[in-house]
């Protein structure tokens, strides 16, 4: 009977990162894995794949652009479906073997097959190649991850009714597409598909589209997708999905009454579930489950038991909203790894994990939006740059959107940064670095940025604090 150190159960980024920390950390470490790949959803059917179809379709737009740019493209300029999903797959492949390549490099014991919590420290594995066997660790970390939420009576049929699962091995471009939900999956999939071709309409229970970004942010991204031609109806709550002959029939009611929308394809973006069922978690009373996250204390990620901790999509933290990012799921594994090897590392900073929505145009944030500045009783000033007024945006020819700093007057200190328009989710990075070391408004002034850059207009931002910008 195998004995370790640590076990972890997913091999998405919480789970293979969380796995390969704990072999270099010295720890003997198994992880426990049902997919016959490693990656988890990011890698296999989120993240990566989507990420690669929203570049194929980027380069499709900058090839139908060329003319402007003083370059002739001759010949019809089209979609081949085909070898978009060939190199989607490529990209998965690489970057499953990559992981693969880590695990034995850092002397992580794969195990295949499904895991169930069999006890303290013990975990029954079944159903994969690893054969069936019990598998013994002083310390569990799960890591599960998440899978699409779907709206209850909905049934998804993989052709017409789908999700983003299904979406992803799409082998043809409907000519019209309903998105429901305007969270990240679902903008950046009417962002793919506009771009290659279909009429798309959003449809959005809340007033926003990308709700959960800062008011002004989501102003100026939906008038992005007006401008793209994408439709939006906000507010708007789904009454009914209905297949036919060609397609579905959505039944859609705002407050300018009921209406019906036809279209080839329908797909469901609402959120995304954790997956937490078929674990046997219910056999520990001390695991506090909550509509299927399971509860951790923020400062340890622990749960009710001391050998149990659990990270990424699955948790829930008490007061506060806890994203289902990749990249959190990815420091809390270290977090856990090092707590585990006996380090003191700091717990992560919800307040300062990035958010990321690589549509067109693309959307990134982190910290504090102003109105949640203000629910925490911060006096607020914000600063506001708009990329029309940055040199390498118009060279680009994408100079729509701004970036927005987010600051309080007593110390200065930027409380959040939101970015719409050309490569936010990489200038981002500049933001997160400042935040994380607690910066004013004035020391973000005084970071010299390149010229000509899209980052100088973080800089701009800054200098809209203290209300004056140099370059409006």
């Amino acid at each position: 009977m195998p004995q370790y150190d640590v076990a972890v159960i997913g091999a998405g980024p919480g789970g293979y990162v969380a796995a390969i920390r704990a072999g270099q950390l010295g720890l003997k470490v198994a992880c426990i894995e049902k997919d016959e790949r490693l990656g988890g959803t990011c890698l296999l059917r989120g993240c990566i794949p989507t990420k690669a179809l929203l570049h194929s379709a980027e380069v499709l737009d900058t090839a139908r652009e060329a003319k402007e740019h003083g370059i002739e493209v001759k010949g019809e300029i089209s979609v081949d479906m085909a070898g978009v999903l060939k190199r989607k797959e490529k990209m998965v492949t690489s970057n499953a073997k990559g992981v693969e390549f880590l695990f034995r490099k850092n002397k992580v014991d794969r195990v295949h097959g499904h895991a169930r919590l069999a006890g303290p420290g013990r975990i029954n594995v079944s159903g994969g190649s690893s054969g069936n066997q019990t598998v013994e660790a002083k310390h569990i970390v799960l890591a599960s991850g998440s899978a699409p939420r779907l709206l209850p009576g909905l049934k998804v049929d993989g052709a017409h009714i789908v999700t983003s699962d299904e979406l992803l091995d799409n082998k043809i471009v409907p000519k019209r597409l309903i998105v429901l939900g305007a969270g990240a999956v679902g903008v950046e999939f009417a962002s793919v598909f506009r771009r290659f071709g279909s009429d798309v309409t959003i449809v959005e229970r809340l007033p926003r589209l990308v709700p959960l970004e800062d008011d002004d942010i989501s102003a100026e991204f939906e008038k992005g997708f007006r401008r793209r031609g994408i439709k939006a109806l906000t507010a708007a709550k789904l009454e009914k999905v209905d297949r036919t002959e060609t397609g579905v029939k959505a039944t859609v009611t705002t407050a300018k009454g009921t209406q019906e929308l036809e279209a080839e394809m329908f797909l469901c973006a609402v959120g995304r579930r954790p997956v937490t069922e078929n674990l046997d978690l219910e056999k520990f009373p001390n695991v506090k489950v909550e509509r299927g996250f399971v509860v951790v204390d923020p400062n340890t990620l622990l749960t009710g038991e001391h050998w149990l901790s659990a990270i990424g999509d699955v948790v829930a933290v008490p007061g506060r909203v806890h994203p289902q990012l990749a990249h959190l799921a990815q420091a809390e594994g270290i977090f856990v790894m090092e707590r585990i090897a006996g380090q003191k590392p700091h717990p992560v900073n919800l307040d300062l994990v990035p958010g990321a929505t690589y549509s067109d145009p693309e959307v990134a944030s982190i910290g504090l939006t102003e109105r949640a500045a203000k629910e925490r009783g911060y006096k607020v000033k914000t600063g506001v740059f708009p990329f029309s007024a940055n040199s390498k945006a118009k060279i680009l020819g994408s100079n729509e959107g701004m970036v927005k700093v987010v600051g309080e007057e007593k110390y200065d200190e930027v409380l959040g940064v939101h970015i719409v328009g050309p490569r936010a989710t990489e200038l981002i990075a500049d933001a997160a670095s400042l935040l994380r070391l607690e910066a004013t408004s004035e020391e973000m002034v005084h970071v010299i940025r390149p010229h000509p850059t899209l980052s100088e207009a973080v800089t701009e931002a800054a200098h809209g604090v203290k209300g004056k910008p140099i370059h409006i």
